[in-house]
């Protein structure tokens, strides 16, 4: 292990350089990938933004009927014109979404425990590479448990899907949870994002904080924001424009779509500020303007 004595404490982003290996391909970190997995990663953000509108709907795998997620097959077809990627498990995705269409597939391979259990940090790679490719993934999402109990089989499991990902090149998405014994805070997210980028994950999902921006800088693979908890819908859209325009390359809202009163609309506004520009204003001017027209 590395002698941690005498490591430098102060740090430089260098948050105003871009990041240098950047070039021809439009995903960060994947120049030195192979064709197989740009294609998966072209699938997911798009060429011209370079940005993704993901849908999460996997909550269903410890929560059971989640409020707003209890008619999956009425929900998603609804918002699909608005997203790029559909984050769901194997089983929800192949019953409730047509398999018409292009749109981009986060499967979450993981699972452990229901929310009835008090520590969900315990968790198992539960789909193997073969049904991933049946599935026509375009990522494996892998959750990880930096600072929790379960931290260390977490990134087994990461490790694990990187492995096989590799070999059948189809890139991770390593999803960043908050342990118990840390904070949402930029020192744990930095922390987090640049572990789980080290053990080979092609994609961070966590969550916006303070210094985003140095986040960035330091994970060498993109970053798309968490939606969390249900805000208010000025308030989401805020969140979704901060993260953009302090270096995320998309945001994953799940409850922020699919709780809202107004969902496509709602949805519509978010596809607004990742891809065109947007500001948090704007964007709900426009989502006020389509859901009273």
């Amino acid at each position: 292990m590395a002698d941690l004595d005498g490591v430098k404490v102060a740090h430089n982003y260098y948050t105003e350089v871009p990041f240098k290996n950047n070039k021809p391909f439009h995903v960060k970190g994947a120049n030195n990938l192979d064709w197989g997995m740009k294609k998966h990663l072209s699938n997911i953000f798009d060429e011209t933004s370079q940005n993704t509108v993901m849908f999460a709907f996997d909550h269903g795998y410890f929560m059971g009927a989640a409020a707003g997620l209890e008619r999956l097959d009425l929900v998603v077809p609804k918002i699909l014109p608005y997203v790029d990627v559909l984050m769901g498990t194997r089983g929800a995705i192949r019953s409730c979404v047509p398999a018409s269409g292009k749109k981009g597939i986060a499967l979450r391979t993981t699972s452990g425990s229901s929310m009835l259990d008090e520590d969900l940090s315990h968790e198992i790679l539960a789909v193997d590479i073969e049904d991933a490719i049946r599935m026509n993934a375009d990522c494996l999402a892998v959750q990880t448990f930096i600072g929790a109990d379960g931290q260390l089989s977490s990134l087994d499991n990461l490790s694990k899907a990187v492995n096989s990902g590799i070999r059948y090149s189809i890139p991770v998405m390593g999803v960043v949870a908050v342990g118990k014994q840390m904070e949402r805070t930029d020192r744990f997210f930095k922390l987090a994002t640049r572990i789980v980028a080290e053990l080979g994950a092609n994609i961070i999902k966590t969550y916006y904080c303070e210094n985003f921006e140095e986040v960035v800088a330091a994970c060498p693979v993109p970053i798309v924001v968490a939606g969390g908890k249900k805000l208010p819908e000025k308030e989401a859209l805020l969140l979704a424009y901060l993260s953009i325009s302090h270096g995320a390359k998309g945001v994953d809202m799940g409850r922020n779509i699919f709780q809202s009163e107004n969902p496509v609309e709602m949805c519509a506004a978010v596809r607004k500020i990742v891809h065109e520009g947007f500001n948090d204003k704007e964007a709900f001017e426009y989502y006020q303007e389509m859901v009273h027209h």
